[in-house]
């Protein structure tokens, strides 16, 4: 990959990506942000608030992927079954720097939810009798996919309803106390940041608890890595599910699972893996033969991060959030779901018109706010009291997009209470 690199710097594509740095960029720095909105190639057609599906790349990094792909067409199975594997094994060694883990923990996956079900359903410790949990907050299929493990080992899937009223301390109480009261439990899956209402969820300190009680955790980081600033083992969970096409902004079809080195056994191998290593992570997933240059994109995906920092983003998408849920907050008939907590929330929140609670009055919402306010945004439906809707700003979102949503949302709730 260095050399692939090297000829897109040289070619001037990637070069911005080794010459501009905004980290430090303040949140109001309207001028900075603007000049790093140029290297977003999106449509300013619609007012997109809806970036928490997966994140745009900039114009470096489709460089490289471009570049990536030119190699694997021309050059075919020379490179592919010689200088690749090579290159395979750096972009994983960089993917394990960025974590903060060992290479060998890493397994590549295609998305998170891929990663997330290996993770549960080859959950070895769980036998006829035990009990799992979950909640409404947790992704479908990670629910499925605990549902199914339950059913497969005889064991009883728990499902939790988070609390409406939603705090640091009520969230840790929460899961505590049910799992303190849930006998023979022995896995949990938490979500770090909810893809239905923006939460984040102090996962370390409920870890801490359940691991005290021989409890093991599987956590959810899909939305949350280069979202919000933490390496994998500061959760204290050994097993941990993320993707690298949402916040790190690499091209979709790549994602990771990691896997605590000496957990590793805990995870049953794929079952396509006739030969599983237990010293490796990877074993407990077969890929096969998939697209590669996601994968081989993802160093050039990190350098660019790196001239960001997570810390800097963070601060700007927070600024954008609180941009639209502070005037949000005056209309009345409109439910904003998360508090003002800057430990909860990142880029994505969640609202709510009042008595709008079904997945059909959701979906109307997200159709008016885009036929007559020109704004893309999504419903969410799965929390125990009802759908609703998700905003998500991104790091190319202007001021004037995100103050559209005031304006747009009295009205419909206006509309709505005659």
């Amino acid at each position: 990959m260095a050399g692939m690199a090297v000829a897109v710097t040289s070619a001037g594509a990637a070069a911005a990506v080794a010459q501009t740095s905004f980290s430090g960029l303040a949140p109001d720095d309207e001028a900075g942000w603007a000049r790093l909105a140029t290297m977003y190639p999106v449509s300013r057609k619609v007012i997109q608030l809806e970036n928490g599906y997966w994140g745009s790349m900039v114009t470096p990094v489709m460089a490289v992927h471009r570049a990536v792909l030119d190699r694997l067409n021309s050059e075919n199975s020379v490179y592919a079954r010689r200088a690749m594997q090579k290159d395979r094994a750096t972009a994983r060694e960089r993917m394990a720097v960025e974590l903060g883990v060992q290479p060998r923990e890493i397994g590549v996956a295609r998305n998170a939810a891929e990663a997330l079900s290996a993770l549960i359903c080859q959950f070895r410790n769980v036998t006829a009798g035990d009990r799992i949990m979950y909640s409404d907050l947790d992704y479908e299929s990670a629910q499925g996919a605990m549902v199914s493990l339950a059913r497969d080992r005889r064991a009883e899937a728990v499902k939790l309803s988070a609390p409406r009223a939603l705090t640091h301390d009520g969230l840790i109480a929460f899961y505590t106390d049910a799992i303190a009261r849930t006998p023979q439990l022995k896995l949990v899956l938490l979500t770090h940041m909810v893809h239905r209402n923006g939460l984040v969820l102090p996962v370390k300190e409920i870890t801490a608890f359940a691991r005290a009680r021989g409890v093991q955790v599987i956590v959810d980081a899909a939305q949350s890595f280069a979202h919000i600033d933490f390496k994998l083992p500061d959760f204290g969970a050994d097993f941990v599910g993320m993707n690298f096409h949402k916040w790190v902004g690499a091209p979709l079809g790549v994602a990771a699972l990691w896997i605590r080195a000496s957990a590793i056994p805990q995870i049953a191998p794929a079952r396509d893996e006739l030969e599983a290593d237990d010293s490796d992570a990877q074993s407990r997933l077969h890929l096969g033969t998939f697209d590669f240059a996601p994968l081989l994109t993802v160093p050039a995906a990190f350098d660019f991060q790196a001239r960001i920092t997570v810390p800097t983003k963070l601060k700007r998408l927070q600024m954008l959030r609180n941009r639209w849920v502070q005037p949000v907050r005056g209309i009345d008939g409109v439910e904003v779901l998360l508090p003002d907590d800057p430990r909860l929330y990142g880029a994505s929140t969640s609202f709510r018109l009042k008595g709008r609670t079904s997945t059909a009055d959701n979906i109307g919402i997200t159709d008016a706010l885009l036929e007559r306010f020109n704004i893309m945004s999504v419903h969410r439906s799965g929390l125990a009291d009802g759908s609703c809707v998700r905003i998500t700003p991104s790091l190319f979102t202007t001021l004037a997009e995100v103050d559209a949503l005031a304006p747009a949302l009295r009205t419909l709730a206006g509309e709505m209470a005659r």
